[in-house]
């Protein structure tokens, strides 16, 4: 494979006390990932030589560089943490917070600079790497604050399955109050260029769930559907947007209606995210739409209840990376010059 299409991927360690680590090891245990990029984990040797000596990975190797020297064909590593962090699995703490924090902004830093091509981040602990040089609910919210997005789109991505989240990390009781006409206008808009420009649909097709039980039922189980939702897939359709629904959500996933379309829209986390993982856990990826950067990431947690017996898959992570790479080349190939 040309080496310009190589992607130089920036893997953030996530909690150091969760799987994190291990599904990295493992997914890089396979050589073969190098054909497709140039991995660069940002974690230290003291964490990724205690989990690969835990896991016995004998085909994992890596070479300590500076970012601006990356060695490609290799796994590279970007020494960032304290040397004399214990890991201790299975256990959150503040130092494994920390952590956390200091790969990820590590790793942003050089995705600023130009010095990779994406990030692929690992599980963290919204609870312990709060500091306050991070206060946001999650990595989608801080991201989009850090790389100056107007707006983005959590986008949950499974092959053909696509499930996007007009709200993100928020209490439930919050979810009618931030719905409104503009905020499904901007979602909506958002998926409809990533799905143009990161996955190559022409004229995407969209489903638009209901927020209330049955979609509202006209207004006798709620009036979000006839006074916010539906107005605003009539003003998408005028626009010449193949846009659908209100679908009630049950039914929707119920009877697969998402097989035959190219992206679901729910109103919140749950709504979307439950019946996705239920289809997808595996395999399912994280991919933050709207952003001037591409990240990925796996759809699980740092699993603390299962790290450090070895049992965690690695299937969404390499599925991450893989998406990760996808989305790069198409990028890069509309940004090349036709000759």
């Amino acid at each position: 494979m040309d080496n310009r299409f190589k992607a130089r991927l920036g893997l953030t360690i996530g909690d150091t006390n969760g799987i994190g680590p291990e599904v990295i090891i493992k997914t890089l245990s396979d050589q073969r990932i190098l054909n497709f990029c140039t991995p660069v984990i940002y974690a230290s040797a003291n964490v990724l030589n205690r989990v690969r000596k835990a896991l016995s990975a004998e085909h994992f190797h890596y070479q300590q560089v500076q970012a601006n020297a990356l060695i490609p064909r290799k796994v590279n590593l970007i020494s960032c943490l304290d040397e004399t962090l214990e890991v201790n699995l299975g256990n959150p703490t503040p130092e494994s917070g920390k952590a956390s924090l200091d790969s990820l902004m590590a790793a942003c830093r050089d995705l600023k600079a130009g010095l990779l091509d994406g990030i692929v981040t690992a599980p963290i602990d919204k609870e312990n790497i709060q500091t306050e040089e991070f206060r946001f609910p999650g990595h989608t919210e801080f991201l989009t604050s850090y790389f100056d997005a107007p707006e983005s789109l959590m986008l949950l991505v499974s092959g053909d399955l696509r499930v996007a989240t007009v709200t993100g990390h928020m209490a439930v009781k919050d979810v009618s109050d931030k719905i409104t006409f503009d905020l499904i206008i901007r979602k909506v808009t958002i998926l409809l260029e990533s799905l143009k420009k990161d996955f190559g649909i022409l004229k995407p097709r969209i489903a638009i769930l209901g927020l209330n039980p049955h979609a509202g039922e006209n207004g006798l189980l709620g009036t979000e559907e006839v006074e916010i939702i539906r107005p605003a897939i009539m003003h998408l359709k005028e626009k010449g947007h193949l846009v659908f629904g209100p679908f009630p959500a049950d039914g929707f996933f119920g009877m697969q209606q998402y097989k035959q379309v190219d992206a679901v829209v729910s109103m919140y986390h749950d709504q979307g995210l439950i019946p996705f993982k239920t289809l997808a856990f595996e395999s399912g990826v994280n991919f933050t739409a709207g952003l001037p950067v591409v990240r990925t990431s796996p759809d699980h947690g740092t699993a603390y209840d299962i790290a450090g017996k070895h049992i965690a898959s690695e299937t969404s992570f390499r599925e991450a990376l893989f998406l990760a790479c996808d989305v790069i080349k198409k990028r890069t190939a509309e940004q090349m010059p036709v000759v």
